[in-house]
């Protein structure tokens, strides 16, 4: 099951990203994935919590969106959206189209709790006496 490393390589994103902003926890994560990511949202879902054990995302909520999957046609210029099975040009019909979205597997938003610094100065002993 890739999607247990998958959450792995995410939570460590996760957490540098919210110890770079000084959070102390991580309240939701959302994720946009594609149809073609080669992601199956559900077993992203249930190795989640088993990854996030220990975590700073630990209690985050996960949220999973799907993204659309786009192409460019090269025939007429336009950009559609596509369904899987047929990466068609949704104006002119031609084959010939680049996917511009719906292969990606993408940190959207993160929700981080991050301390007051006078709760962090309350917290903090006095230095210097006993």
């Amino acid at each position: 099951m890739h999607e247990l490393s998958l959450c792995q390589a995410l939570l460590d994103q996760v957490t540098q990203i919210a110890r770079d902003h000084g959070a102390s926890r991580v309240d939701r994560i959302l994720l946009k994935v594609g149809p073609l990511s080669g992601v199956e949202p559900a077993l992203l879902k249930h190795a989640y919590p088993l990854a996030a054990t220990g975590t700073l995302a630990e209690f985050a909520e996960l949220v999973i969106e799907p993204a659309e999957i786009r192409v460019h046609c090269h025939t007429c210029g336009a950009e559609t959206e596509a369904k899987p099975n047929r990466l068609l040009c949704g104006v002119c019909g031609g084959f010939q189209t680049r996917l511009i979205s719906g292969d990606e597997m993408l940190l959207a938003n993160l929700e981080l709790i991050v301390p007051d610094q006078d709760d962090i100065d309350a917290e903090q002993p006095m230095g210097g006496r006993s």
